[in-house]
């Protein structure tokens, strides 16, 4: 596995790739990497003739700099983690190369990032924009492979791939959960023992909702106020937001019919984590 760290150098070598006929498939990811990402990296594996997975924690997408100063970093293991995974190249470019000085271009991403993590995020999918664009100029890959628990931001960035012509195709892979149904992450990591073992109620309520939203005079409202209480009772969580939205558009619905995808937010401690089923 090679380990490549600035852009110019990344941009060639997948220019010659590309040059000899070779696909290059992509997983950008913030490192902490863990079963879910293995997921990512298998698909990108199975589809491509190379692949490229990145390592950046990106300033840009905080909102808070005691979280961006918490975020889980172990470079080492991770290029193990990556190596065992068959990639072919680990770009981990330091944040001077990313954003050297004088840059100021950030991606407005318009009305699909403004609820849910967009409202309790201000900026955020701006900066997650900005970031996925310079990593997709800098490896230019055929496919780039997204997790489904980040729904929000898989719609958000395909979006901006199609609006801004570029010419890669956006894969969202599906959620992988531990035992007890908790979608991993590299927050997980942070939580503590009594949270990890609560956090796993948020996947199990959100089955409830999905139950529930078989019965013809379920709401969105009775399923938010379902979920939103289930966790107050079992669990110490806090839960930010839940929406019922339509899966194409993300605009929340009243009615909840086929074609909906239930989306939360809960805090456990100073974790906040996402989730999300579809109907």
């Amino acid at each position: 596995m090679q380990v490549i760290r600035s852009v110019s150098e990344m941009q060639r070598w997948s220019s010659a790739e590309q040059g000899a006929g070779r696909s290059i498939g992509f997983v950008p990811t913030m490192g902490a990497l863990h079963s879910g990402h293995g997921r990512l990296f298998s698909q990108s594996v199975t589809d491509n003739q190379r692949t490229v997975v990145s390592i950046f924690v990106n300033s840009l997408q905080f909102n808070n700099a005691s979280d961006l100063e918490a975020y889980p970093r172990q470079i080492e293991q991770d290029q193990v983690i990556a190596e065992r995974e068959n990639i072919d190249v680990l770009f981990v470019p330091q944040h001077e190369e990313m954003y050297p000085e004088g840059f100021s271009s950030i991606i407005s991403t318009g009305s699909i990032a403004e609820h849910m993590e967009g409202l309790h995020r201000p900026g955020h999918f701006d900066g997650v924009a900005t970031i996925v664009v310079k990593l997709l100029n800098a490896v230019q890959p055929r496919i780039a492979y997204f997790g489904q628990k980040d729904f929000q931001q898989v719609a958000v960035i395909r979006q901006v791939v199609r609006d801004l012509n570029i010419d890669c195709s956006i894969e969202s892979v599906p959620t992988v959960r531990n035992h007890l149904g908790l979608a991993l992450s590299s927050r997980n990591a942070r939580l503590s023992p009594e949270h990890l073992a609560e956090a796993s109620s948020i996947y199990i309520h959100l089955q409830e909702l999905v139950e529930l939203s078989r019965h013809t005079d379920t709401t969105s409202d009775s399923l938010k106020a379902t979920f939103v209480s289930r966790i107050q009772e079992s669990t110490s969580g806090v839960v930010e937001y839940i929406e019922v939205i339509d899966t194409k558009t993300l605009l929340s619905t009243s009615p909840v019919t086929a074609g909906c995808t239930i989306c939360v937010a809960v805090w456990f401690g100073d974790v906040r984590l996402i989730d999300n089923v579809s109907v």
